[in-house]
């Protein structure tokens, strides 16, 4: 039933008591002590394998549970890696820049909160970060609300919305890598599919947006253009630069190239085009695809939006990944999971009850530990043979911790995404939750297909 066999039985009331000390340390840990992840990830390994010595369990099971569990990491850890040389490519060649810049040229004084929507959706997807579009562009834009007097919550609440579906929608988010790579999916089938959810969470968010946007007859749009101008003083903005790599990446999109085989020659081609307007330094390409992109215009704003990638900079993603798939790993080995799942097996019959139930977990892991990380790993190594059961396509799977996981995060005040977001706009999440539409949207349209079967991709078995 399980691709990871438990070595034993163990009561409903052990599994719970040690899910709860699980969750609790992290929880602890992560909310309350601001630690990174990866220690209280670390801490709950120990945890687990104290208790399962003390069960008499051997160390060579526990070590093979962990190992397992580890395994699905590496593929994903691969694509990581050549993820932070795509970003750090499309840095030298101008493709992230000159999108960025384009995006800016969208803004009028008119439907302002739905172009800042559509314009921190277009750089969230260019850079594959929820969190550097934020403190960015979305920096920016606060910017220019408080200037002209436009609700600071709302603006926050655009921002939060488009920056979310670039991170949900980019092939270069870890996040959606992370999705994909664990189910075994395609990245570009995943991307596709979140389509039937995504598209209608964007287009009713736009509307709202624009039905809620302000008329903005006389604005000083000053700080935007001091972006606009920083950006073009880089001399990376040029047309061919975001055209040629987009349409290489397109290309193997559409020929359903292997999603590594794709960003290999996204890269490729960025470096290519980089070579038109920069004198070729082989030893300074190497340490930044290595090390990441370092912009050094002298101001600070962009120097930040453009100094990221490089195989370096995914180490502590790769790290955050093991260590919750060995953790993972344990929770099956030690008949945790399996446990708590055969508690509520009868129930999950349906498509809809496990569509259902793999959304609420997501969302409640979210709420739990804080950590959109953990939510899509969780989620994913759990019901995947409940998926496979009811004969579900595990591209549901993979939308599913999307939908539920991903675009959660940020509506919750002391997740990881909550408190940064907070601390750089200086609005709190409770003013924009009720503004941020994209993200409460995407969970709640996932569960409503869940029920109807709409949307859905089966497998060979009889649909339920």
């Amino acid at each position: 039933m399980f691709r990871i066999q438990p070595v034993q039985k163990i009561s409903l009331r052990e599994a719970l008591l040690l899910t709860i000390i699980v969750l609790g340390t992290m929880s602890i840990a992560i909310i309350f002590m601001e630690a990174p992840p990866h220690i209280p990830l670390l801490l709950s390994l120990l945890v687990l394998i104290i208790y399962g010595l003390a069960k008499g369990i051997a160390y060579s099971d526990l070590e093979t549970g962990i190992t397992e569990g580890a395994k699905v990491g590496i593929s994903a850890a691969l694509l990581f890696f050549f993820i932070g040389i795509l970003i750090a490519s499309w840095m030298v060649g101008g493709t992230i820049p000159t999108l960025i810049y384009a995006g800016f040229h969208l803004v009028t004084p008119q439907f302002y909160l739905a172009i800042v929507f559509v314009v921190c959706a277009i750089v969230g997807v260019g850079v594959g970060s929820s969190l550097t579009t934020v403190g960015t562009v979305g920096l920016a834009f606060i910017g220019i609300s408080e200037a002209v007097d436009v609700s600071l919550a709302m603006t926050a609440g655009a921002i939060v919305s488009g920056a979310f579906f670039g991170d949900k929608m980019s092939p270069l988010s870890d996040t959606t890598n992370m999705a994909s790579s664990i189910v075994k999916v395609d990245l570009f089938d995943h991307i596709k599919n979140m389509i039937w959810t995504t598209g209608p969470a964007f287009v009713i968010s736009l509307i709202l947006f624009a039905i809620l946007s302000p008329s903005i007859e006389t604005a000083n749009f000053g700080k935007m253009e001091f972006f606009q101008q920083g950006l073009l003083d880089t001399g990376l903005i040029h047309w061919y630069s975001a055209v040629i790599p987009l349409l290489v990446l397109f290309i193997f999109s559409i020929r359903k190239a292997p999603a590594l085989l794709a960003l290999a020659a996204g890269s490729l081609s960025a470096i290519l085009v980089s070579l038109i307007h920069q004198v070729p330094n082989v030893k300074s390409l190497f340490d930044t695809l290595f090390n990441g992109f370092v912009s050094e215009t002298g101001v600070e704003e962009i120097d930040t939006l453009l100094s990221r990638g490089g195989v370096e900079s995914m180490f502590s993603t790769i790290g955050i990944v093991l260590l919750a798939l060995c953790l993972g790993g344990l929770l099956f080995t030690l008949g945790i999971i399996p446990r708590l799942l055969s508690s509520i097996e009868g129930m999950l019959k349906k498509v809809r009850s496990v569509i259902t139930a793999s959304a609420l977990t997501a969302i409640g892991v979210n709420f739990l530990v804080g950590e959109q990380y953990l939510s899509i790993l969780l989620t994913t190594e759990t019901y995947q043979a409940q998926y496979k059961k009811v004969g579900l396509s595990n591209l549901n799977l993979s939308r599913v911790a999307e939908d539920a996981g991903t675009v959660v995060n940020p509506l919750i005040p002391w997740s990881v995404c909550g408190v940064f977001i907070t601390s750089v706009l200086g609005v709190s999440t409770i003013s924009y939750v009720p503004f941020a539409f994209f993200c409460l949207l995407c969970p709640v349209l996932t569960i409503l297909f869940g029920i109807t079967g709409k949307t859905l991709t089966y497998t060979d078995i009889e649909k339920n």
